[in-house]
């Protein structure tokens, strides 16, 4: 990255770093659910109710006063310190990335293997989360959902394809920044979405259907739009889509089915399994790439910068000339404008026989989360007006 690159990345974590001072840590939904907010979405009010803590009773004038104990104290602890962790996961992912470009070296031992099972295991944290209910009130309240769906899979591939044409850069390059624009919204824009005072719900949801559907649309797409030109292993592409996406989210949703109480365990660490899981992801992508990445200089950081920030404010104005309420536009825009690059990054190591078709994802992962944070920075700080739009989904309903 430039200079000036290098700064604007540390203005904005330096003011990432002071966003936990203002940030409230738990929302409580009228309808008892109670969502918490990091790389893991949701956890049910029962996983805190579920662990009783002894309560010290002492009488008082004849009242009754109850006392946390040292156990209800330690959890509460550990709840805020995982909450400042997440809610700073920008933070840690623009450090790790200049790590990676300073001294590539230092992640070297993060192999494909690693890479693939990482990935895997944010998709099993995502499943662990769901049900088949979710699904099926996609099914009733769809509107925005469908909008989302067509922004990442219209908009974002052909959008890529139309920056690598305009900077006319090669056709593996172009290749690669229409892979990122073909991908899955990432999990880190559920993290964005609740900084910007978004519908988390409806970002967990979007990025659930966009992860699902990826299996067939990613080959689908690159093949559509680079098969005449790059050699596409779109077979190749889903078959690890659905190693990768489907068989642990399956996993997941059947452990969540059948093993409730292992998955209340399990969910209070995901955050920071989480977080470190993709910090080492988009370590280990710049690390590879960094000596591609530093010789391309702003012809190919600007394309990138563009398809994630153009993307991003598609992804808000758009849905408002739809009428759809303030929060739902910013869910939006962040979701649109944060890929799962560093799966594209895997996809295009495993399938793209190009070496340049990796780097525009190894960029990606690093600008992704700027203009996703930035965008969220932004809106934390400017009011949500009371709004009854024509169209709204129920993101309270939403476990």
């Amino acid at each position: 990255f430039t200079k000036k690159s290098m700064k604007l990345l540390l203005i904005v974590a330096a003011f990432l770093a002071n966003l936990h001072y203002c940030n409230s840590y738990h929302i409580t939904r009228t309808n008892g659910v109670h969502v918490r907010c990091g790389m893991q979405k949701f956890l049910h009010q029962k996983t805190l109710s579920s662990r009783k803590f002894p309560l010290t009773a002492t009488a008082n004038e004849g009242a009754v006063s109850l006392k946390p104990s040292f156990g209800e104290k330690a959890w509460k602890t550990y709840l805020k310190t995982t909450d400042t962790l997440t809610t700073l996961f920008p933070v840690w992912t623009v450090l790790f990335a200049g790590i990676a470009l300073l001294k590539p070296s230092t992640f070297a031992w993060f192999s494909t293997k690693y890479f693939t099972a990482s990935l895997g295991a944010l998709m099993l944290s995502m499943g662990i989360t769901l049900t088949l209910d979710d699904f099926i009130r996609v099914g009733k309240e769809p509107g925005a959902v469908v909008i989302g769906f067509l922004l990442c899979y219209v908009l974002c591939p052909a959008l890529g394809f139309a920056l690598g044409k305009a900077f006319n850069l090669p056709l593996d390059l172009i290749s690669g920044l229409v892979l990122v624009g073909s991908i899955n919204g990432g999990q880190a824009s559920n993290l964005c979405t609740y900084i910007a005072k978004g519908d988390v719900a409806l970002s967990v949801l979007m990025t659930t259907v966009t992860t699902i559907a990826g299996i067939f649309m990613t080959p689908l797409l690159c093949k559509t739009i680079l098969g005449a030109v790059v050699p596409v292993d779109a077979v190749g592409i889903a078959y690890s889509c659905l190693q990768v996406i489907l068989a642990p989210i399956v996993l997941g949703m059947a452990t969540n089915k059948f093993f409730p109480k292992v998955v209340e365990t399990v969910l209070p660490i995901t955050p920071v399994v989480g977080v470190v899981s993709t910090c080492l992801l988009v370590a280990s992508a710049v690390a590879q790439c960094a000596p591609a990445i530093l010789s391309a200089g702003t012809q190919l950081q600007l394309p990138i910068l563009l398809l994630h920030l153009i993307s991003g404010l598609a992804g808000y104005f758009i849905p408002r000339w739809l009428n759809f309420t303030e929060v739902q536009c910013r869910t939006m825009a962040i979701e649109t404008a944060m890929k799962s690059s560093a799966f594209g990054f895997l996809l295009a190591k495993l399938h793209f026989k190009q070496y340049g078709a990796r780097v525009p994802s190894a960029v990606s992962v690093v600008w992704m989360a700027l203009v996703g944070a930035t965008l969220a920075v932004i809106w934390r700080f400017i009011p949500v007006k009371d709004e009854k739009p024509k169209q709204q989904i129920n993101a309270s309903a939403v476990i």
